[in-house]
């Protein structure tokens, strides 16, 4: 008897921790899951990145089959909107594109044409800053900077 009350005590705590994992789970599951091919498309591989301190990270991806690179920057933990900003650059043909403001969880995309060029990309979240220069090109050594401000 006293083996029987103990398989249903321990039957019973552990429908109790899968219902709570099941009802916590969803919550937390609700938020949503933004990622770089998200933010830029299906089509985007994610090509290069750079932690922006602890707070997230700049994704660099390429399309193959039009040949553009996306920029974006997405937050580790979403919440209350915060300053951030996503830049990419190409300087042999001059063209840029970006996002600024104050969002949740990304800013970006940002495209440009960048089949067979250099590229400088970069972001910042809350007082942290993020640049890439000379990256994804044989000739030059890509050069990274981090600063707080």
């Amino acid at each position: 008897m006293a083996i029987l009350r103990s398989i249903t005590a321990a039957g019973a705590f552990t429908a109790l921790v899968v219902g709570a994992t099941v009802a916590f789970g969803a919550t937390a599951s609700a938020a949503p899951n933004v990622t770089p091919q998200g933010v830029c498309g299906k089509a985007y591989k994610t090509v290069n990145s750079a932690p922006v301190g602890s707070l997230g990270t700049v994704y660099l991806t390429y399309n193959a089959s039009n040949g553009k690179n996306c920029v974006a920057t997405i937050r580790a933990n979403p919440g209350a909107a915060k300053h951030m900003s996503a830049y990419i650059y190409v300087p042999a043909t001059d063209e840029w594109a970006g996002d600024d403001g104050n969002f949740t969880s990304y800013a970006g995309p940002g495209y440009v044409y960048g089949k067979g060029y250099c590229v400088s990309w970069g972001g910042s979240i809350d007082n942290v800053y993020v640049s890439v220069e000379n990256s994804n090109c044989a000739s030059l050594k890509e050069q990274r900077t981090t600063e707080i401000r």
